[in-house]
Protein backbone atom coordinates (compact mmCIF):
# COMPACT_ATOMS: atom_id res chain seq x y z
CA UNK A 1 0.00 0.00 0.00
CA UNK A 2 1.36 3.24 -1.17
CA UNK A 3 1.60 5.58 1.73
CA UNK A 4 2.93 8.45 -0.31
CA UNK A 5 0.80 11.43 0.46
CA UNK A 6 -1.15 12.75 -2.55
CA UNK A 7 -1.98 16.35 -3.09
CA UNK A 8 -5.60 16.94 -2.43
CA UNK A 9 -7.69 17.37 -5.57
CA UNK A 10 -8.82 21.04 -5.80
CA UNK A 11 -12.23 21.55 -7.26
CA UNK A 12 -12.72 24.68 -9.41
CA UNK A 13 -15.31 26.55 -7.62
CA UNK A 14 -17.32 29.46 -9.11
CA UNK A 15 -18.09 32.45 -6.99
CA UNK A 16 -21.27 32.22 -5.12
CA UNK A 17 -22.55 35.49 -6.43
CA UNK A 18 -21.96 34.32 -10.05
CA UNK A 19 -23.91 31.20 -9.40
CA UNK A 20 -26.60 33.28 -7.85
CA UNK A 21 -26.71 35.66 -10.79
CA UNK A 22 -26.87 32.80 -13.25
CA UNK A 23 -29.71 31.30 -11.39
CA UNK A 24 -31.58 34.59 -11.22
CA UNK A 25 -30.98 35.99 -14.81
CA UNK A 26 -33.89 34.37 -16.64
CA UNK A 27 -36.24 35.53 -14.00
CA UNK A 28 -35.00 39.13 -14.19
CA UNK A 29 -35.27 39.30 -18.02
CA UNK A 30 -38.81 38.08 -17.92
CA UNK A 31 -39.69 40.63 -15.33
CA UNK A 32 -38.15 43.45 -17.36
CA UNK A 33 -40.11 42.41 -20.46
CA UNK A 34 -43.29 42.28 -18.48
CA UNK A 35 -42.60 45.69 -17.05
CA UNK A 36 -41.85 47.15 -20.51
CA UNK A 37 -45.03 45.68 -21.90
CA UNK A 38 -46.98 47.02 -19.01
CA UNK A 39 -45.50 50.47 -19.47
CA UNK A 40 -46.26 50.33 -23.24
CA UNK A 41 -49.84 49.44 -22.47
CA UNK A 42 -50.09 52.24 -20.02
CA UNK A 43 -48.41 54.81 -22.48
CA UNK A 44 -51.01 56.69 -24.68
CA UNK A 45 -50.80 56.71 -28.53
CA UNK A 46 -49.27 59.57 -30.58
CA UNK A 47 -52.73 60.83 -31.55
CA UNK A 48 -53.69 60.94 -27.86
CA UNK A 49 -50.42 62.52 -26.85
CA UNK A 50 -50.39 65.16 -29.68
CA UNK A 51 -53.89 65.35 -31.08
CA UNK A 52 -53.53 68.99 -32.19
CA UNK A 53 -50.35 68.34 -34.18
CA UNK A 54 -51.83 65.27 -35.88
CA UNK A 55 -54.95 67.24 -36.76
CA UNK A 56 -52.87 70.06 -38.21
CA UNK A 57 -50.84 67.58 -40.25
CA UNK A 58 -54.00 65.97 -41.64
CA UNK A 59 -55.46 69.38 -42.50
CA UNK A 60 -52.19 70.37 -44.20
CA UNK A 61 -52.22 67.20 -46.31
CA UNK A 62 -55.83 67.80 -47.35
CA UNK A 63 -55.14 71.46 -48.15
CA UNK A 64 -52.06 70.47 -50.16
CA UNK A 65 -54.09 67.97 -52.17
CA UNK A 66 -56.86 70.49 -52.72
CA UNK A 67 -54.33 73.15 -53.71
CA UNK A 68 -52.58 70.80 -56.10
CA UNK A 69 -55.91 69.90 -57.69
CA UNK A 70 -56.93 73.56 -57.89
CA UNK A 71 -53.57 74.45 -59.46
CA UNK A 72 -53.98 71.66 -62.02
CA UNK A 73 -57.57 72.67 -62.68
CA UNK A 74 -56.74 76.36 -63.16
CA UNK A 75 -53.20 76.47 -64.55
CA UNK A 76 -52.70 73.10 -66.29
CA UNK A 77 -55.97 71.52 -67.40
CA UNK A 78 -57.37 74.44 -69.49
CA UNK A 79 -54.23 74.86 -71.63
CA UNK A 80 -52.22 73.08 -74.31
CA UNK A 81 -48.69 74.26 -75.06
CA UNK A 82 -45.68 73.18 -77.11
CA UNK A 83 -42.13 74.31 -77.67
CA UNK A 84 -42.18 72.98 -81.25
CA UNK A 85 -43.39 76.28 -82.72
CA UNK A 86 -41.87 79.04 -84.82
CA UNK A 87 -42.68 82.25 -86.67
CA UNK A 88 -43.74 81.51 -90.24
CA UNK A 89 -44.26 83.61 -93.40
CA UNK A 90 -44.61 83.21 -97.15
CA UNK A 91 -41.11 84.42 -97.98
CA UNK A 92 -40.05 84.49 -101.62
CA UNK A 93 -37.11 85.47 -103.78
CA UNK A 94 -37.02 88.72 -105.73
CA UNK A 95 -35.82 87.97 -109.28
CA UNK A 96 -35.26 90.00 -112.40
CA UNK A 97 -37.54 89.65 -115.44
CA UNK A 98 -35.03 91.09 -117.94
CA UNK A 99 -31.26 91.04 -118.20
CA UNK A 100 -28.89 93.98 -118.04
CA UNK A 101 -26.51 95.95 -115.89
CA UNK A 102 -27.71 97.10 -112.47
CA UNK A 103 -27.77 100.88 -112.36
CA UNK A 104 -29.05 101.49 -108.82
CA UNK A 105 -29.86 99.63 -105.59
CA UNK A 106 -31.68 102.12 -103.33
CA UNK A 107 -32.26 99.63 -100.45
CA UNK A 108 -29.99 97.79 -98.07
CA UNK A 109 -30.11 94.54 -96.13
CA UNK A 110 -33.01 94.02 -93.70
CA UNK A 111 -34.62 97.30 -94.72
CA UNK A 112 -38.39 97.64 -94.44
CA UNK A 113 -40.11 98.81 -97.62
CA UNK A 114 -43.67 99.71 -98.51
CA UNK A 115 -45.63 98.57 -101.54
CA UNK A 116 -44.26 100.32 -104.63
CA UNK A 117 -40.83 101.15 -103.19
CA UNK A 118 -37.92 100.56 -105.58
CA UNK A 119 -35.65 97.65 -104.71
CA UNK A 120 -33.36 97.60 -107.77
CA UNK A 121 -33.01 99.29 -111.16
CA UNK A 122 -31.51 97.93 -114.40
CA UNK A 123 -30.09 100.21 -117.11
CA UNK A 124 -33.18 100.92 -119.28
CA UNK A 125 -31.51 102.36 -122.42
CA UNK A 126 -31.57 99.17 -124.51
CA UNK A 127 -35.24 98.62 -123.69
CA UNK A 128 -36.08 102.25 -124.45
CA UNK A 129 -34.56 101.78 -127.93
CA UNK A 130 -36.65 98.65 -128.47
CA UNK A 131 -39.74 100.59 -127.47
CA UNK A 132 -38.96 103.41 -129.93
CA UNK A 133 -38.44 100.88 -132.73
CA UNK A 134 -41.77 99.20 -131.96
CA UNK A 135 -43.55 102.55 -131.99
CA UNK A 136 -42.01 103.43 -135.37
CA UNK A 137 -43.28 100.12 -136.73
CA UNK A 138 -46.77 101.19 -135.71
CA UNK A 139 -46.36 104.30 -137.86
CA UNK A 140 -45.25 102.15 -140.80
CA UNK A 141 -48.25 99.88 -140.40
CA UNK A 142 -50.61 102.82 -140.19
CA UNK A 143 -49.14 104.23 -143.41
CA UNK A 144 -49.59 100.86 -145.12
CA UNK A 145 -53.21 100.78 -144.01
CA UNK A 146 -53.79 104.28 -145.36
CA UNK A 147 -52.20 103.30 -148.70
CA UNK A 148 -54.38 100.20 -148.89
CA UNK A 149 -57.46 102.27 -148.13
CA UNK A 150 -56.56 104.63 -151.00
CA UNK A 151 -56.10 101.70 -153.38
CA UNK A 152 -59.42 100.26 -152.30
CA UNK A 153 -61.11 103.60 -152.98
CA UNK A 154 -59.41 103.86 -156.39
CA UNK A 155 -60.39 100.30 -157.25
CA UNK A 156 -64.00 101.02 -156.30
CA UNK A 157 -64.01 104.07 -158.58
CA UNK A 158 -62.44 102.06 -161.36
CA UNK A 159 -65.08 99.38 -160.95
CA UNK A 160 -67.83 102.00 -161.34
CA UNK A 161 -66.13 103.40 -164.44
CA UNK A 162 -65.68 100.01 -166.04
CA UNK A 163 -69.27 99.07 -165.27
CA UNK A 164 -70.40 102.26 -167.01
CA UNK A 165 -68.31 101.39 -170.03
CA UNK A 166 -69.76 97.90 -169.93
CA UNK A 167 -73.27 99.32 -169.99
CA UNK A 168 -72.35 101.59 -172.91
CA UNK A 169 -70.84 98.65 -174.76
CA UNK A 170 -73.98 96.61 -174.19
CA UNK A 171 -76.13 99.42 -175.59
CA UNK A 172 -73.86 99.81 -178.63
CA UNK A 173 -73.92 96.07 -179.17
CA UNK A 174 -77.70 95.99 -179.07
CA UNK A 175 -77.90 98.78 -181.63
CA UNK A 176 -75.38 97.00 -183.83
CA UNK A 177 -77.44 93.80 -183.62
CA UNK A 178 -80.59 95.64 -184.65
CA UNK A 179 -78.81 97.44 -187.47
CA UNK A 180 -77.28 94.22 -188.79
CA UNK A 181 -80.68 92.49 -188.72
CA UNK A 182 -82.28 95.41 -190.59
CA UNK A 183 -79.60 95.43 -193.28
CA UNK A 184 -79.98 91.67 -193.67
CA UNK A 185 -83.72 92.11 -194.22
CA UNK A 186 -83.18 94.98 -196.70
CA UNK A 187 -80.62 92.95 -198.59
CA UNK A 188 -83.04 90.05 -198.90
CA UNK A 189 -85.79 92.34 -200.27
CA UNK A 190 -83.38 94.09 -202.65
CA UNK A 191 -83.78 97.46 -200.96
CA UNK A 192 -80.31 97.41 -199.39
CA UNK A 193 -76.81 96.97 -200.63
CA UNK A 194 -74.29 94.25 -199.88
CA UNK A 195 -71.76 96.80 -198.67
CA UNK A 196 -74.09 98.30 -196.13
CA UNK A 197 -74.96 94.85 -194.84
CA UNK A 198 -71.28 93.92 -194.44
CA UNK A 199 -70.54 97.20 -192.69
CA UNK A 200 -73.34 96.60 -190.19
CA UNK A 201 -72.02 93.09 -189.52
CA UNK A 202 -68.52 94.48 -188.92
CA UNK A 203 -69.90 97.08 -186.50
CA UNK A 204 -71.73 94.31 -184.65
CA UNK A 205 -68.57 92.32 -184.19
CA UNK A 206 -66.66 95.41 -182.98
CA UNK A 207 -69.33 96.13 -180.41
CA UNK A 208 -69.24 92.54 -179.21
CA UNK A 209 -65.48 92.88 -178.75
CA UNK A 210 -65.93 96.19 -176.94
CA UNK A 211 -68.44 94.58 -174.56
CA UNK A 212 -66.06 91.71 -173.80
CA UNK A 213 -63.29 94.21 -173.15
CA UNK A 214 -65.52 96.25 -170.85
CA UNK A 215 -66.53 93.14 -168.92
CA UNK A 216 -62.85 92.16 -168.56
CA UNK A 217 -62.04 95.63 -167.28
CA UNK A 218 -64.77 95.31 -164.65
CA UNK A 219 -63.37 91.95 -163.54
CA UNK A 220 -59.87 93.42 -163.36
CA UNK A 221 -61.07 96.36 -161.30
CA UNK A 222 -62.87 94.02 -158.87
CA UNK A 223 -59.71 91.95 -158.49
CA UNK A 224 -57.64 95.06 -157.93
CA UNK A 225 -60.02 96.06 -155.15
CA UNK A 226 -59.77 92.60 -153.60
CA UNK A 227 -55.97 92.83 -153.73
CA UNK A 228 -56.08 96.26 -152.08
CA UNK A 229 -58.33 94.88 -149.35
CA UNK A 230 -55.92 91.98 -148.79
CA UNK A 231 -53.06 94.47 -148.53
CA UNK A 232 -55.05 96.40 -145.98
CA UNK A 233 -55.72 93.25 -143.93
CA UNK A 234 -51.99 92.51 -144.00
CA UNK A 235 -51.22 96.05 -142.92
CA UNK A 236 -53.74 95.75 -140.07
CA UNK A 237 -52.10 92.50 -138.95
CA UNK A 238 -48.73 94.23 -139.04
CA UNK A 239 -50.22 97.01 -136.95
CA UNK A 240 -51.47 94.55 -134.31
CA UNK A 241 -48.06 92.91 -134.26
CA UNK A 242 -46.39 96.28 -133.88
CA UNK A 243 -48.77 97.19 -131.07
CA UNK A 244 -47.96 93.90 -129.33
CA UNK A 245 -44.26 94.66 -129.74
CA UNK A 246 -44.82 98.09 -128.25
CA UNK A 247 -46.64 96.54 -125.29
CA UNK A 248 -43.83 94.00 -124.83
CA UNK A 249 -41.23 96.74 -125.04
CA UNK A 250 -43.14 98.84 -122.51
CA UNK A 251 -43.39 95.90 -120.12
CA UNK A 252 -39.68 95.14 -120.50
CA UNK A 253 -38.94 98.79 -119.82
CA UNK A 254 -41.08 98.58 -116.65
CA UNK A 255 -39.31 95.38 -115.64
CA UNK A 256 -36.03 97.30 -115.45
CA UNK A 257 -37.37 98.77 -112.20
CA UNK A 258 -38.04 96.14 -109.53
CA UNK A 259 -40.48 97.33 -106.87
CA UNK A 260 -42.02 95.80 -103.75
CA UNK A 261 -45.42 94.28 -104.38
CA UNK A 262 -46.37 94.46 -100.69
CA UNK A 263 -44.95 95.80 -97.43
CA UNK A 264 -42.11 93.77 -95.99
CA UNK A 265 -38.36 93.47 -95.44
CA UNK A 266 -35.59 92.95 -97.95
CA UNK A 267 -33.13 90.30 -96.74
CA UNK A 268 -30.11 88.56 -98.26
CA UNK A 269 -29.66 91.33 -100.84
CA UNK A 270 -27.23 90.11 -103.53
CA UNK A 271 -27.74 92.66 -106.34
CA UNK A 272 -25.06 95.34 -106.60
CA UNK A 273 -24.57 98.41 -108.77
CA UNK A 274 -22.68 97.61 -111.96
CA UNK A 275 -23.47 93.89 -111.76
CA UNK A 276 -24.79 92.17 -114.90
CA UNK A 277 -27.85 90.13 -114.06
CA UNK A 278 -29.61 87.54 -116.18
CA UNK A 279 -33.35 87.19 -116.57
CA UNK A 280 -34.89 85.22 -113.65
CA UNK A 281 -31.79 85.76 -111.48
CA UNK A 282 -32.56 86.21 -107.77
CA UNK A 283 -31.25 89.46 -106.32
CA UNK A 284 -32.81 89.37 -102.82
CA UNK A 285 -35.23 87.59 -100.51
CA UNK A 286 -38.44 89.27 -99.40
CA UNK A 287 -40.24 88.70 -96.09
CA UNK A 288 -43.81 90.13 -96.07
CA UNK A 289 -45.21 91.90 -93.04
CA UNK A 290 -47.90 89.22 -92.81
CA UNK A 291 -46.41 86.62 -90.47
CA UNK A 292 -47.95 84.06 -88.15
CA UNK A 293 -47.03 81.21 -85.82
CA UNK A 294 -46.93 77.59 -86.93
CA UNK A 295 -47.16 75.35 -83.86
CA UNK A 296 -46.68 71.59 -84.20
CA UNK A 297 -48.91 70.12 -81.50
CA UNK A 298 -49.13 66.45 -80.72
CA UNK A 299 -52.25 64.88 -82.14
CA UNK A 300 -53.31 63.99 -78.58
CA UNK A 301 -53.40 67.73 -77.77
CA UNK A 302 -55.99 68.52 -80.46
CA UNK A 303 -58.99 66.95 -78.74
CA UNK A 304 -60.49 70.25 -77.63
CA UNK A 305 -58.56 72.65 -79.89
CA UNK A 306 -60.75 74.72 -82.23
CA UNK A 307 -60.26 77.83 -84.44
CA UNK A 308 -60.88 81.07 -82.61
CA UNK A 309 -59.53 79.96 -79.23
CA UNK A 310 -57.27 82.52 -77.48
CA UNK A 311 -53.51 82.00 -77.45
CA UNK A 312 -50.66 83.52 -75.44
CA UNK A 313 -47.38 83.57 -77.38
CA UNK A 314 -43.94 83.99 -75.83
CA UNK A 315 -40.96 84.65 -78.10
CA UNK A 316 -37.74 82.93 -77.06
CA UNK A 317 -35.61 85.87 -78.18
CA UNK A 318 -37.79 88.40 -76.36
CA UNK A 319 -39.34 86.65 -73.34
CA UNK A 320 -40.59 89.95 -71.95
CA UNK A 321 -42.98 90.29 -74.90
CA UNK A 322 -46.08 88.15 -74.28
CA UNK A 323 -48.35 88.42 -77.32
CA UNK A 324 -52.04 87.68 -77.64
CA UNK A 325 -53.51 85.81 -80.58
CA UNK A 326 -55.95 83.13 -81.61
CA UNK A 327 -56.05 79.80 -83.40
CA UNK A 328 -56.66 80.40 -87.11
CA UNK A 329 -56.81 76.84 -88.42
CA UNK A 330 -55.67 73.27 -87.86
CA UNK A 331 -54.02 71.47 -90.75
CA UNK A 332 -56.08 68.44 -91.89
CA UNK A 333 -53.23 66.00 -91.55
CA UNK A 334 -49.86 65.53 -89.91
CA UNK A 335 -46.82 67.48 -90.96
CA UNK A 336 -45.05 64.46 -92.42
CA UNK A 337 -48.05 63.60 -94.62
CA UNK A 338 -47.43 66.67 -96.76
CA UNK A 339 -43.65 66.44 -96.90
CA UNK A 340 -41.72 65.74 -100.08
CA UNK A 341 -41.09 62.14 -99.03
CA UNK A 342 -43.91 61.12 -96.68
CA UNK A 343 -43.25 58.27 -94.27
CA UNK A 344 -44.44 54.82 -95.31
CA UNK A 345 -44.86 52.46 -92.38
CA UNK A 346 -43.56 49.05 -93.32
CA UNK A 347 -45.56 46.01 -92.25
CA UNK A 348 -44.07 43.77 -89.60
CA UNK A 349 -42.01 46.36 -87.75
CA UNK A 350 -44.52 49.18 -87.33
CA UNK A 351 -44.08 51.29 -84.20
CA UNK A 352 -46.84 53.74 -83.39
CA UNK A 353 -45.51 57.25 -82.84
CA UNK A 354 -47.56 60.25 -81.77
CA UNK A 355 -47.70 62.53 -84.79
CA UNK A 356 -47.32 66.30 -84.91
CA UNK A 357 -50.03 68.40 -86.56
CA UNK A 358 -49.31 72.02 -87.62
CA UNK A 359 -51.67 74.63 -86.18
CA UNK A 360 -51.75 78.16 -87.60
CA UNK A 361 -51.89 80.91 -84.96
CA UNK A 362 -52.35 84.58 -85.83
CA UNK A 363 -51.09 87.27 -83.47
CA UNK A 364 -53.26 90.33 -82.85
CA UNK A 365 -50.35 92.78 -82.96
CA UNK A 366 -46.65 92.09 -83.40
CA UNK A 367 -44.27 94.36 -81.44
CA UNK A 368 -42.68 97.13 -83.48
CA UNK A 369 -39.65 97.75 -81.26
CA UNK A 370 -38.00 94.39 -82.02
CA UNK A 371 -37.18 92.50 -85.20
CA UNK A 372 -39.22 89.33 -85.67
CA UNK A 373 -39.00 87.07 -88.69
CA UNK A 374 -39.55 83.53 -89.98
CA UNK A 375 -37.89 80.70 -88.13
CA UNK A 376 -37.73 82.33 -84.69
CA UNK A 377 -38.80 80.01 -81.88
CA UNK A 378 -41.91 80.76 -79.82
CA UNK A 379 -43.96 79.01 -77.16
CA UNK A 380 -47.72 79.23 -77.70
CA UNK A 381 -50.22 78.41 -74.93
CA UNK A 382 -53.75 77.75 -76.20
CA UNK A 383 -56.77 77.98 -73.87
CA UNK A 384 -58.71 74.93 -75.07
CA UNK A 385 -61.00 74.44 -72.07
CA UNK A 386 -62.90 76.88 -69.83
CA UNK A 387 -60.90 78.10 -66.88
CA UNK A 388 -62.59 77.23 -63.60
Amino acid sequence: MDNTPHAPTRRAERPADAVEDENQTPTADGQEQDEAQAEAEKKPSVFRRHPFIVLLAAIAIVLLAVGAYAYWLIYVHPYETTDDAFVDARSFSVATKVSGYVSDVPVTDNQHVNAGDVILRIDPRDYQISLDQAKSQIDVSNAAIANADAQIAASAASIDQQKAQEASAKAALQFAKDEAARQDQLLKTGAGSQQTQQQATSTLRQNEANLAQAQASVTSAVKNKAAAEAQRASAVADLHQAEAQVETAEQNLKYTTITAAQPGRVVRLSGSKGQYVQAAQAVAMFVPDEIWVTANFKETQLTDMRPGQPVDVTIDAYPDHVLAGKVASVQPGSGTAFSLLPAENATGNYVKVTQRVPVKIVVDKWPSDVSIGPGMSVIPTVTVRPRH
